[in-house]
């Protein structure tokens, strides 16, 4: 038997590496026999840049990982990394490395919040050489529309009547122009693929993850005014699917390159679990896989809308072999529908993780050989 491991990270317990060999090491525990193969997954959010970086190791290419000082998300000093491949002059930069919500899980303030942070980390890239930037932009603290990146690279934004706005997402409600004479031109003008975890829109941003980054209701409808006003002056379409990821910095990044190039070519917006898919060319692996082990830290309804679950179990039924697929999850809602015909084992509640994930690894295998065989 032929078993695929390929989860997504278990937030804030385990990155998708660590996740991967917990769950095989039940596997092989159960089934011996089998050959069992890891590939760790990423859907844009914490963890992308390592496992592109990871893939790109493996592929025979040495990346350099760049440590440097930046600010969190509420502009305090932090460390944030990336990774850079001096061969092909990409950079890979995760959104949650510098302005990520559990940075700021102590005192969230969604009004100031901004990716000013994640501007730093992109002007510091192409000192080193960069000319593309691949960027996950799940694990947000911010919904500024990618304004503070935008300063970060110099840009200025400013009231109807030329005044400078002060920090924060709140302040786009005034927002009557941005002052470009500063702007880096050279980090402004990189090549822009932006890895969403997310299908909303910018409307739809500050409803869906509003709560979640410590925003209540009159703020959320404060911080839909402010994106909506900030799509209507970067003349983007504030129904656009994808662009509402990390709080719409894609509205904000497609406007610069608009104003540089005089279109947004140099932008791409992707979703970010097929793109880590087809950089670990997962579906050579499912073509030889009678199952394919999946999994994340809670499966919930948005699991098979652009997340790495949902990319796996729609490969694996396109996959001419089909390879039944099993999820993991530390915890499965109750309004969660599961892929027709899966397996599935919740991690027991208690425990080290690599033994949590041993046993969830355990239970798999033993529906998987009852159902298939040795």
């Amino acid at each position: 038997m032929h078993i695929v491991v390929a989860p997504d990270s278990f937030k804030g317990t385990a990155n998708s590496s660590l996740a991967a060999a917990g769950l095989a090491s039940g596997i092989r525990k159960e089934l011996p026999e089998a050959t069992v193969v890891t590939c760790p997954l990423a859907d844009g959010g914490e963890g992308t840049a390592h496992t592109l970086a990871t893939a790109a190791s493996l592929a025979g290419r040495q990346l350099d990982r760049v440590c440097i000082p930046s600010v969190d998300a509420l502009g305090r000093l932090t460390e944030a990394e990336y990774y850079l491949d001096p061969k092909t002059a990409t950079a890979y930069i995760d959104v949650a490395a510098a302005t990520g919500l559990p940075a700021v899980a102590d005192s969230p303030d969604p009004l100031r919040a901004d990716s000013f942070g994640t501007g730093a980390l992109i002007a510091d890239a192409e000192t080193r050489g960069a000319k593309s930037i691949v960027l996950g932009l799940g694990g947000s603290a911010t919904i500024d529309g990618g304004i503070g990146i935008l300063c970060a690279l110099g840009a200025a934004p400013h009231d109807a009547r030329g005044l400078a706005l002060a920090q924060g997402p709140a302040e786009l409600v005034r927002l009557g122009d941005i002052d470009t004479a500063q702007l880096n031109y050279k980090a402004g003008m990189l090549d822009y693929t932006l890895l969403a975890d997310t299908r909303c829109t910018p409307r739809e941003a500050p409803s869906m993850y509003g709560p979640q980054k410590g925003a209540n209701r009159e703020q959320v409808a404060l911080l839909t005014g402010a994106l909506l006003n900030l799509c209507e002056f970067t003349e983007e379409d504030p129904t656009t699917e994808y662009f509402g990821a990390a709080g719409a910095i894609p509205v904000g990044l497609s406007w610069m390159s608009r104003i540089l190039w005089g279109n947004d070519e140099q932008v791409r917006v992707l979703s970010g679990a097929e793109y880590v898919a087809d950089a670990l060319d997962l579906d050579r692996h499912l073509a030889e896989a009678d199952a394919v082990v999946t999994g994340e830290g809670r499966f919930d309804a948005q699991s098979l809308t652009g997340k790495a679950v949902g990319t796996v179990a729609d490969r694996a039924a396109a996959s001419p072999n089909a390879p039944r697929v099993a999820i993991a999850a530390g915890q499965f809602a109750d309004d969660a529908e599961l892929p027709a015909g899966s397996f599935h084992a919740a991690l027991p509640a208690s425990g080290e993780m690599p033994e949590r994930l041993r046993a969830a690894g355990q239970a798999l295998a033993r529906q998987i050989q009852e159902e298939l065989g040795s």
